[in-house]
Protein backbone atom coordinates (compact mmCIF):
# COMPACT_ATOMS: atom_id res chain seq x y z
CA UNK A 1 0.00 0.00 0.00
CA UNK A 2 1.52 3.43 -0.95
CA UNK A 3 1.47 6.12 1.68
CA UNK A 4 -0.56 8.96 1.27
CA UNK A 5 0.88 12.54 1.63
CA UNK A 6 -0.79 15.34 3.31
CA UNK A 7 -4.24 13.34 3.53
CA UNK A 8 -5.94 17.68 4.64
CA UNK A 9 -8.56 15.71 6.24
CA UNK A 10 -6.87 13.73 9.14
CA UNK A 11 -3.93 16.38 9.26
CA UNK A 12 -1.63 13.73 8.81
CA UNK A 13 1.94 15.59 7.68
CA UNK A 14 3.97 13.17 6.27
CA UNK A 15 7.56 13.78 6.65
CA UNK A 16 8.04 12.37 2.68
CA UNK A 17 5.55 15.17 2.22
CA UNK A 18 9.01 18.44 2.66
CA UNK A 19 11.46 15.81 0.43
CA UNK A 20 10.98 17.83 -2.97
CA UNK A 21 13.64 17.07 -5.38
CA UNK A 22 15.38 21.25 -5.70
CA UNK A 23 16.12 20.35 -9.69
CA UNK A 24 15.54 24.24 -10.73
CA UNK A 25 18.65 25.15 -12.93
CA UNK A 26 21.11 27.72 -11.96
CA UNK A 27 19.47 30.70 -14.46
CA UNK A 28 16.50 30.29 -12.44
CA UNK A 29 17.36 30.62 -9.00
CA UNK A 30 14.49 33.22 -8.06
CA UNK A 31 11.96 29.82 -8.22
CA UNK A 32 13.69 28.61 -5.07
CA UNK A 33 12.41 31.25 -3.31
CA UNK A 34 9.23 31.12 -5.25
CA UNK A 35 8.96 27.36 -4.08
CA UNK A 36 9.87 28.07 -0.48
CA UNK A 37 7.13 30.68 0.35
CA UNK A 38 4.11 28.40 -1.62
CA UNK A 39 4.77 25.52 0.43
CA UNK A 40 4.95 27.42 3.39
CA UNK A 41 1.87 29.84 2.46
CA UNK A 42 0.01 26.20 1.35
CA UNK A 43 0.75 24.63 4.56
CA UNK A 44 -0.55 27.61 6.21
CA UNK A 45 -3.44 27.82 4.61
CA UNK A 46 -4.10 23.97 5.47
CA UNK A 47 -3.58 24.62 9.38
CA UNK A 48 -5.94 27.61 8.65
CA UNK A 49 -8.84 25.55 7.23
CA UNK A 50 -8.43 22.70 9.51
CA UNK A 51 -8.93 25.45 12.54
CA UNK A 52 -11.75 26.70 10.67
CA UNK A 53 -13.51 23.42 10.25
CA UNK A 54 -12.17 21.70 13.57
CA UNK A 55 -12.67 25.05 15.60
CA UNK A 56 -11.60 26.89 18.75
CA UNK A 57 -10.02 23.46 20.03
CA UNK A 58 -7.34 23.03 16.96
CA UNK A 59 -4.20 22.19 18.57
CA UNK A 60 -0.98 20.87 17.09
CA UNK A 61 -0.23 18.22 19.91
CA UNK A 62 -4.01 16.95 20.60
CA UNK A 63 -7.49 16.72 19.23
CA UNK A 64 -9.28 19.48 21.10
CA UNK A 65 -12.86 19.49 20.32
CA UNK A 66 -14.21 15.89 19.63
CA UNK A 67 -18.02 15.31 20.62
CA UNK A 68 -18.59 18.46 19.01
CA UNK A 69 -22.58 19.86 18.78
CA UNK A 70 -23.86 18.74 15.55
CA UNK A 71 -25.21 22.19 13.45
CA UNK A 72 -28.66 21.56 12.11
CA UNK A 73 -29.22 22.95 9.07
CA UNK A 74 -32.80 21.94 8.49
CA UNK A 75 -36.13 22.12 10.75
CA UNK A 76 -35.94 18.67 11.33
CA UNK A 77 -33.28 16.44 12.52
CA UNK A 78 -32.46 12.65 12.82
CA UNK A 79 -29.52 10.53 14.33
CA UNK A 80 -28.78 7.46 12.38
CA UNK A 81 -29.25 5.34 15.97
CA UNK A 82 -32.71 6.60 15.88
CA UNK A 83 -33.35 3.83 13.40
CA UNK A 84 -31.65 0.79 14.94
CA UNK A 85 -27.78 1.46 13.08
CA UNK A 86 -24.90 0.14 15.30
CA UNK A 87 -21.64 1.39 14.70
CA UNK A 88 -19.26 -1.03 15.56
CA UNK A 89 -18.11 -1.30 11.92
CA UNK A 90 -19.44 -5.31 11.44
CA UNK A 91 -23.49 -4.29 11.73
CA UNK A 92 -25.11 -4.10 8.36
CA UNK A 93 -26.77 -0.42 8.81
CA UNK A 94 -28.56 -0.47 5.25
CA UNK A 95 -31.78 -0.50 6.28
CA UNK A 96 -31.27 2.13 9.06
CA UNK A 97 -30.07 4.31 6.18
CA UNK A 98 -33.18 3.32 3.90
CA UNK A 99 -35.61 4.49 6.84
CA UNK A 100 -34.29 7.21 7.81
CA UNK A 101 -34.19 8.69 3.90
CA UNK A 102 -37.83 7.44 3.60
CA UNK A 103 -38.56 9.75 6.83
CA UNK A 104 -36.82 12.85 5.72
CA UNK A 105 -38.33 12.16 2.15
CA UNK A 106 -41.63 13.69 3.78
CA UNK A 107 -40.41 16.63 5.16
CA UNK A 108 -39.90 18.03 1.79
CA UNK A 109 -42.66 20.78 2.38
CA UNK A 110 -41.40 21.57 5.56
CA UNK A 111 -37.71 22.31 4.34
CA UNK A 112 -36.38 18.32 4.07
CA UNK A 113 -34.14 17.16 7.14
CA UNK A 114 -31.09 16.13 8.53
CA UNK A 115 -29.42 13.05 9.29
CA UNK A 116 -26.62 13.00 11.44
CA UNK A 117 -24.21 10.31 11.14
CA UNK A 118 -22.49 10.05 14.99
CA UNK A 119 -19.22 9.16 15.41
CA UNK A 120 -18.34 5.13 14.71
CA UNK A 121 -18.08 2.77 11.68
CA UNK A 122 -20.99 2.44 10.09
CA UNK A 123 -21.03 -0.46 7.81
CA UNK A 124 -23.61 -0.17 4.73
CA UNK A 125 -24.54 -1.55 1.37
CA UNK A 126 -25.76 1.30 -1.10
CA UNK A 127 -28.82 3.70 -0.73
CA UNK A 128 -30.15 6.50 -2.00
CA UNK A 129 -30.42 9.84 -0.93
CA UNK A 130 -33.36 12.01 -1.04
CA UNK A 131 -34.42 16.25 -2.00
CA UNK A 132 -34.34 18.59 0.66
CA UNK A 133 -31.88 16.93 2.92
CA UNK A 134 -28.22 17.28 4.83
CA UNK A 135 -26.34 14.03 5.47
CA UNK A 136 -23.52 15.53 8.28
CA UNK A 137 -21.24 13.13 9.21
CA UNK A 138 -19.87 14.09 12.44
CA UNK A 139 -16.16 13.80 13.40
CA UNK A 140 -14.34 10.25 13.66
CA UNK A 141 -17.75 8.91 11.72
CA UNK A 142 -16.99 6.63 8.74
CA UNK A 143 -19.42 5.55 6.21
CA UNK A 144 -18.45 1.57 5.55
CA UNK A 145 -19.22 0.45 1.96
CA UNK A 146 -19.71 -3.44 2.20
CA UNK A 147 -17.28 -5.34 0.17
CA UNK A 148 -19.42 -8.10 -1.11
CA UNK A 149 -20.30 -7.00 -4.61
CA UNK A 150 -23.72 -9.39 -4.84
CA UNK A 151 -25.26 -6.80 -2.08
CA UNK A 152 -24.16 -3.81 -5.24
CA UNK A 153 -27.31 -3.25 -7.01
CA UNK A 154 -27.05 -3.71 -10.96
CA UNK A 155 -28.16 -0.40 -12.85
CA UNK A 156 -28.90 0.47 -16.15
CA UNK A 157 -26.10 1.63 -18.53
CA UNK A 158 -25.34 5.81 -18.99
CA UNK A 159 -27.73 6.67 -21.64
CA UNK A 160 -24.88 8.93 -23.14
CA UNK A 161 -21.99 5.98 -22.80
CA UNK A 162 -24.21 3.17 -24.18
CA UNK A 163 -22.69 0.27 -22.42
CA UNK A 164 -21.03 -0.08 -18.85
CA UNK A 165 -17.48 1.63 -19.01
CA UNK A 166 -16.05 -1.73 -18.33
CA UNK A 167 -18.20 -4.15 -19.64
CA UNK A 168 -21.59 -4.85 -22.15
CA UNK A 169 -24.55 -4.47 -20.30
CA UNK A 170 -25.36 -3.27 -16.84
CA UNK A 171 -23.04 -1.54 -13.53
CA UNK A 172 -22.82 -1.62 -10.15
CA UNK A 173 -24.82 1.30 -8.69
CA UNK A 174 -22.70 3.76 -6.30
CA UNK A 175 -22.38 3.73 -2.52
CA UNK A 176 -24.06 7.15 -2.20
CA UNK A 177 -26.72 7.75 -4.79
CA UNK A 178 -28.91 9.88 -5.96
CA UNK A 179 -31.62 10.55 -9.09
CA UNK A 180 -33.69 13.64 -10.10
CA UNK A 181 -32.98 15.37 -6.40
CA UNK A 182 -32.91 19.36 -5.47
CA UNK A 183 -31.01 20.86 -2.55
CA UNK A 184 -29.12 18.15 -1.17
CA UNK A 185 -26.26 18.28 0.94
CA UNK A 186 -23.68 16.45 1.86
CA UNK A 187 -21.25 17.72 4.46
CA UNK A 188 -19.78 17.54 8.17
CA UNK A 189 -16.70 18.08 10.60
CA UNK A 190 -14.96 15.65 8.44
CA UNK A 191 -15.92 12.55 8.81
CA UNK A 192 -15.24 10.13 6.13
CA UNK A 193 -16.79 7.60 3.45
CA UNK A 194 -14.47 4.79 2.69
CA UNK A 195 -15.38 2.58 -0.29
CA UNK A 196 -13.08 -0.30 0.80
CA UNK A 197 -12.20 -0.69 -2.64
CA UNK A 198 -9.45 -2.60 -2.32
CA UNK A 199 -11.51 -6.16 -3.32
CA UNK A 200 -12.77 -4.74 -6.23
CA UNK A 201 -9.06 -3.24 -7.99
CA UNK A 202 -7.87 -6.94 -7.09
CA UNK A 203 -11.17 -8.28 -9.12
CA UNK A 204 -10.65 -5.91 -11.64
CA UNK A 205 -7.05 -6.75 -12.51
CA UNK A 206 -7.66 -10.50 -12.32
CA UNK A 207 -10.46 -9.48 -14.95
CA UNK A 208 -12.97 -11.60 -12.14
CA UNK A 209 -15.78 -8.87 -12.45
CA UNK A 210 -18.74 -8.99 -14.68
CA UNK A 211 -19.98 -5.24 -14.59
CA UNK A 212 -18.01 -1.89 -14.51
CA UNK A 213 -17.33 -1.02 -11.09
CA UNK A 214 -19.61 1.75 -9.27
CA UNK A 215 -18.76 5.15 -7.98
CA UNK A 216 -18.20 5.64 -4.59
CA UNK A 217 -21.10 8.63 -4.49
CA UNK A 218 -23.00 9.40 -7.96
CA UNK A 219 -25.36 12.27 -8.63
CA UNK A 220 -27.89 11.98 -11.31
CA UNK A 221 -29.82 14.42 -13.31
CA UNK A 222 -30.03 16.67 -10.30
CA UNK A 223 -29.75 20.34 -9.07
CA UNK A 224 -28.26 22.21 -5.87
CA UNK A 225 -25.84 19.85 -4.82
CA UNK A 226 -23.06 21.26 -2.22
CA UNK A 227 -20.31 18.89 -0.84
CA UNK A 228 -18.34 20.07 1.51
CA UNK A 229 -15.95 19.19 4.88
CA UNK A 230 -16.05 15.10 4.03
CA UNK A 231 -13.62 13.01 3.23
CA UNK A 232 -14.04 10.47 0.52
CA UNK A 233 -11.24 7.28 0.24
CA UNK A 234 -10.92 3.72 -1.54
CA UNK A 235 -13.71 3.88 -4.08
CA UNK A 236 -13.93 0.89 -6.03
CA UNK A 237 -14.18 3.19 -9.05
CA UNK A 238 -14.39 6.90 -9.65
CA UNK A 239 -15.02 8.46 -6.24
CA UNK A 240 -17.44 11.66 -7.33
CA UNK A 241 -19.92 11.35 -10.56
CA UNK A 242 -22.24 14.45 -10.68
CA UNK A 243 -23.91 12.97 -14.18
CA UNK A 244 -26.11 15.63 -15.99
CA UNK A 245 -26.00 17.83 -13.19
CA UNK A 246 -26.58 21.65 -12.61
CA UNK A 247 -25.44 24.05 -10.04
CA UNK A 248 -22.92 21.74 -7.72
CA UNK A 249 -20.20 23.52 -5.58
CA UNK A 250 -17.44 20.74 -4.15
CA UNK A 251 -15.60 22.64 -1.54
CA UNK A 252 -12.86 21.78 1.49
CA UNK A 253 -12.66 18.00 0.11
CA UNK A 254 -10.30 15.20 0.24
CA UNK A 255 -10.04 12.59 -1.91
CA UNK A 256 -7.37 9.63 -1.10
CA UNK A 257 -6.82 6.24 -2.70
CA UNK A 258 -3.24 4.45 -3.57
CA UNK A 259 -1.55 6.34 -5.80
CA UNK A 260 -0.64 3.03 -7.71
CA UNK A 261 -2.69 -0.33 -8.28
CA UNK A 262 -6.18 1.66 -7.58
CA UNK A 263 -7.42 1.54 -10.95
CA UNK A 264 -9.42 4.56 -12.01
CA UNK A 265 -10.21 6.01 -8.88
CA UNK A 266 -10.39 9.25 -10.49
CA UNK A 267 -11.33 11.92 -7.53
CA UNK A 268 -14.20 14.33 -8.85
CA UNK A 269 -15.48 13.51 -12.60
CA UNK A 270 -18.87 16.40 -13.87
CA UNK A 271 -20.24 14.44 -16.62
CA UNK A 272 -22.43 16.64 -19.02
CA UNK A 273 -23.19 19.30 -15.71
CA UNK A 274 -23.20 22.59 -15.93
CA UNK A 275 -22.68 25.49 -13.85
CA UNK A 276 -20.05 23.66 -10.80
CA UNK A 277 -17.48 24.88 -8.93
CA UNK A 278 -14.79 22.45 -7.41
CA UNK A 279 -12.36 24.85 -5.11
CA UNK A 280 -10.31 23.91 -2.35
CA UNK A 281 -9.68 20.64 -2.43
CA UNK A 282 -6.89 18.28 -1.62
CA UNK A 283 -6.91 14.85 -4.11
CA UNK A 284 -4.69 12.09 -4.25
CA UNK A 285 -5.92 9.09 -6.31
CA UNK A 286 -4.49 6.14 -8.65
CA UNK A 287 -6.37 7.97 -11.79
CA UNK A 288 -6.84 11.60 -12.83
CA UNK A 289 -7.54 13.94 -9.65
CA UNK A 290 -10.48 15.84 -12.22
CA UNK A 291 -11.51 14.57 -15.21
CA UNK A 292 -14.27 16.59 -17.15
CA UNK A 293 -16.52 14.24 -19.34
CA UNK A 294 -20.02 14.55 -21.52
CA UNK A 295 -20.26 11.05 -23.07
CA UNK A 296 -18.65 8.79 -25.36
CA UNK A 297 -18.83 8.38 -28.57
CA UNK A 298 -21.65 8.12 -30.63
CA UNK A 299 -23.77 7.73 -27.61
CA UNK A 300 -22.58 11.11 -26.11
CA UNK A 301 -23.11 12.30 -29.38
CA UNK A 302 -26.54 11.79 -28.94
CA UNK A 303 -27.55 12.52 -25.65
CA UNK A 304 -25.72 15.91 -26.38
CA UNK A 305 -25.37 17.29 -22.87
CA UNK A 306 -22.00 19.65 -22.48
CA UNK A 307 -20.06 20.42 -19.68
CA UNK A 308 -20.13 23.88 -19.49
CA UNK A 309 -19.70 26.87 -17.00
CA UNK A 310 -16.95 25.05 -15.27
CA UNK A 311 -14.65 26.70 -12.02
CA UNK A 312 -11.80 24.50 -10.38
CA UNK A 313 -9.65 26.41 -8.54
CA UNK A 314 -7.43 26.51 -4.81
CA UNK A 315 -6.60 22.95 -5.56
CA UNK A 316 -3.55 20.65 -4.59
CA UNK A 317 -3.63 17.58 -6.38
CA UNK A 318 -1.53 14.45 -7.27
CA UNK A 319 -1.71 11.04 -10.02
CA UNK A 320 0.85 8.76 -10.30
CA UNK A 321 -0.70 7.32 -12.83
CA UNK A 322 -3.07 9.93 -15.69
CA UNK A 323 -3.17 13.63 -14.50
CA UNK A 324 -4.22 15.96 -11.72
CA UNK A 325 -6.89 17.57 -14.21
CA UNK A 326 -8.19 16.41 -17.62
CA UNK A 327 -10.80 17.13 -19.78
CA UNK A 328 -11.96 13.90 -22.16
CA UNK A 329 -11.20 11.47 -23.67
CA UNK A 330 -15.40 11.16 -23.13
CA UNK A 331 -16.28 14.66 -24.23
CA UNK A 332 -18.40 13.73 -27.36
CA UNK A 333 -21.38 15.92 -26.25
CA UNK A 334 -18.90 18.97 -25.77
CA UNK A 335 -16.80 21.12 -23.39
CA UNK A 336 -16.77 24.37 -22.85
CA UNK A 337 -16.33 27.21 -20.42
CA UNK A 338 -13.85 25.86 -18.27
CA UNK A 339 -11.28 27.95 -15.55
CA UNK A 340 -8.81 26.00 -14.11
CA UNK A 341 -6.63 28.51 -11.78
CA UNK A 342 -4.40 28.37 -8.64
CA UNK A 343 -3.15 24.46 -9.16
CA UNK A 344 -0.25 22.91 -7.85
CA UNK A 345 0.47 19.51 -9.38
CA UNK A 346 2.81 17.05 -7.83
CA UNK A 347 4.71 14.16 -7.99
CA UNK A 348 2.43 12.95 -10.92
CA UNK A 349 2.48 11.81 -14.47
CA UNK A 350 1.07 14.49 -16.18
CA UNK A 351 -0.03 17.86 -14.81
CA UNK A 352 -3.30 19.66 -16.89
CA UNK A 353 -4.51 17.18 -19.78
CA UNK A 354 -6.78 17.01 -22.71
CA UNK A 355 -7.64 13.95 -24.71
CA UNK A 356 -9.91 12.87 -27.51
CA UNK A 357 -10.09 11.14 -30.74
CA UNK A 358 -11.87 10.41 -33.91
CA UNK A 359 -14.96 9.14 -33.34
CA UNK A 360 -15.40 11.32 -30.10
CA UNK A 361 -17.18 14.22 -31.96
CA UNK A 362 -18.05 17.30 -30.11
CA UNK A 363 -15.91 20.29 -28.90
CA UNK A 364 -13.38 21.28 -26.29
CA UNK A 365 -13.23 25.56 -26.29
CA UNK A 366 -12.72 28.11 -24.29
CA UNK A 367 -10.34 26.58 -21.79
CA UNK A 368 -8.71 28.73 -19.05
CA UNK A 369 -5.33 27.82 -17.39
CA UNK A 370 -4.02 30.45 -15.37
CA UNK A 371 -2.02 30.62 -12.31
CA UNK A 372 -0.56 26.32 -12.85
CA UNK A 373 2.51 25.00 -10.59
CA UNK A 374 4.19 21.59 -11.62
CA UNK A 375 6.13 19.97 -9.15
CA UNK A 376 7.97 17.13 -9.96
CA UNK A 377 5.99 15.78 -13.06
CA UNK A 378 6.95 13.90 -16.07
CA UNK A 379 4.98 16.06 -18.62
CA UNK A 380 3.51 19.92 -17.66
CA UNK A 381 0.57 20.28 -20.61
CA UNK A 382 -1.10 17.37 -22.62
CA UNK A 383 -3.22 17.63 -25.70
CA UNK A 384 -3.71 14.17 -27.07
CA UNK A 385 -5.94 13.57 -29.96
CA UNK A 386 -5.36 9.59 -30.52
CA UNK A 387 -6.72 8.43 -27.53
CA UNK A 388 -8.65 5.43 -29.33
CA UNK A 389 -11.10 3.88 -26.65
CA UNK A 390 -14.36 3.09 -27.71
CA UNK A 391 -17.51 1.38 -26.45
CA UNK A 392 -17.79 -0.78 -29.25
CA UNK A 393 -16.81 -1.06 -33.18
CA UNK A 394 -20.37 1.76 -34.32
CA UNK A 395 -18.64 4.37 -33.97
CA UNK A 396 -18.03 6.93 -36.79
CA UNK A 397 -14.10 7.93 -37.18
CA UNK A 398 -15.42 10.96 -39.09
CA UNK A 399 -17.20 12.40 -35.85
CA UNK A 400 -14.05 14.57 -35.45
CA UNK A 401 -13.82 16.66 -32.19
CA UNK A 402 -12.75 20.57 -32.50
CA UNK A 403 -10.07 22.13 -29.78
CA UNK A 404 -9.99 25.22 -29.76
CA UNK A 405 -9.24 28.72 -27.60
CA UNK A 406 -7.31 27.41 -25.08
CA UNK A 407 -5.25 29.92 -23.25
CA UNK A 408 -2.38 29.20 -20.00
CA UNK A 409 -1.33 31.75 -18.31
CA UNK A 410 1.00 32.06 -15.17
CA UNK A 411 2.49 28.53 -15.70
CA UNK A 412 5.51 27.59 -13.42
CA UNK A 413 7.18 24.71 -12.19
CA UNK A 414 10.16 22.34 -11.41
CA UNK A 415 11.89 18.97 -11.88
CA UNK A 416 9.46 18.61 -15.18
CA UNK A 417 10.48 16.26 -17.91
CA UNK A 418 8.31 17.68 -21.17
CA UNK A 419 6.96 21.01 -19.77
CA UNK A 420 4.43 20.83 -23.69
CA UNK A 421 3.21 18.44 -25.84
CA UNK A 422 0.47 19.21 -28.03
CA UNK A 423 -0.32 16.27 -30.44
CA UNK A 424 -2.41 17.70 -32.94
CA UNK A 425 -2.98 15.96 -36.04
CA UNK A 426 -4.20 16.52 -39.65
CA UNK A 427 -8.11 15.35 -38.97
CA UNK A 428 -7.53 16.92 -35.74
CA UNK A 429 -5.42 20.14 -35.54
CA UNK A 430 -5.51 22.40 -32.00
CA UNK A 431 -6.44 25.85 -33.19
CA UNK A 432 -6.20 28.93 -31.40
CA UNK A 433 -3.91 28.50 -28.32
CA UNK A 434 -2.07 30.53 -26.28
CA UNK A 435 0.95 30.90 -24.02
CA UNK A 436 1.51 33.49 -22.02
CA UNK A 437 4.28 34.04 -18.42
CA UNK A 438 6.00 30.54 -18.27
CA UNK A 439 9.32 29.45 -17.01
CA UNK A 440 10.14 25.45 -16.32
CA UNK A 441 13.11 24.29 -14.50
CA UNK A 442 13.44 21.01 -16.44
CA UNK A 443 15.35 17.40 -16.08
CA UNK A 444 16.19 17.01 -19.45
CA UNK A 445 17.64 19.34 -22.08
CA UNK A 446 17.21 18.11 -24.42
CA UNK A 447 16.23 20.51 -27.57
CA UNK A 448 12.40 19.26 -28.10
CA UNK A 449 11.21 19.33 -24.99
CA UNK A 450 8.25 21.83 -25.84
CA UNK A 451 6.85 19.33 -28.04
CA UNK A 452 4.23 20.30 -31.24
CA UNK A 453 1.99 18.78 -34.06
CA UNK A 454 -0.45 20.36 -36.12
CA UNK A 455 -1.01 23.11 -33.55
CA UNK A 456 -2.19 26.80 -34.26
CA UNK A 457 -1.54 29.44 -31.51
CA UNK A 458 0.79 31.77 -30.01
CA UNK A 459 3.02 32.92 -27.72
CA UNK A 460 2.97 36.21 -25.76
CA UNK A 461 6.27 37.63 -24.38
CA UNK A 462 9.28 35.15 -23.30
CA UNK A 463 8.93 31.85 -22.09
CA UNK A 464 10.78 29.50 -20.92
CA UNK A 465 12.30 26.52 -22.78
CA UNK A 466 11.33 27.84 -25.75
CA UNK A 467 8.48 27.27 -27.58
CA UNK A 468 7.85 25.27 -30.72
CA UNK A 469 8.03 26.46 -34.07
CA UNK A 470 4.22 25.92 -34.61
CA UNK A 471 3.61 28.91 -32.91
CA UNK A 472 3.10 32.61 -33.50
CA UNK A 473 5.58 35.00 -31.50
CA UNK A 474 3.98 38.40 -30.01
CA UNK A 475 6.20 40.42 -27.43
CA UNK A 476 4.77 41.70 -24.01
CA UNK A 477 2.49 44.25 -26.05
CA UNK A 478 0.57 41.73 -28.28
CA UNK A 479 2.53 43.14 -31.06
CA UNK A 480 2.87 40.36 -33.94
CA UNK A 481 6.25 39.53 -33.91
CA UNK A 482 7.13 36.25 -35.84
CA UNK A 483 4.56 34.50 -37.79
CA UNK A 484 4.80 30.81 -38.25
CA UNK A 485 5.02 28.92 -41.29
CA UNK A 486 5.32 25.46 -39.70
CA UNK A 487 2.05 24.74 -37.70
CA UNK A 488 1.76 21.26 -39.36
CA UNK A 489 5.47 20.72 -38.46
CA UNK A 490 5.28 17.57 -36.01
CA UNK A 491 8.44 17.35 -33.27
CA UNK A 492 6.39 14.52 -31.03
CA UNK A 493 8.47 12.27 -29.00
CA UNK A 494 7.46 9.90 -26.27
CA UNK A 495 10.98 8.39 -26.00
CA UNK A 496 11.86 10.53 -22.90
Amino acid sequence: MVVEMLPLGRFQLHQQRFEFRRSVPAFLPSHKTFFTVLWIAAFASVFIWQRNVVGVGFTFFGRAGLNRDIPRSRPVAFNLTDFGAVGDGVTLNTEAFERAVSAISKLGKRGGGQLNVPSGKWLTAPFNLTSHMTLFLAEDAEILAIQDEELWPLMPPLPSYGYGREHIGPRYGSLIHGQKLKDVVITGHNGTINGQGQPWWKKYRQKRLNYTRGPLMQIMWSSDIVITNVTFRDSPFWTIHPYDCKNITIRNVTILAPVVEAPNTDGIDPDSCKDVVIEDCYISVGDDAIAIKSGWDQYGIVYGRPSTNILIRNLVVRSMVSAGVSIGSEMSGGVSNVTVENLLVWSSRRAVRIKTAPGRGGYVRHITYRNLTFDNVRVGIVIKTDYNEHPDNNYDPKALPAIEDISFTGVHGQGVRVPVRIHGCKEIPVRNVTFRDMSMGITYKKKHIFQCAFVQGRVIGSIFPAPCENLDRYDEQERLVKRSASQNVTDIDYDF
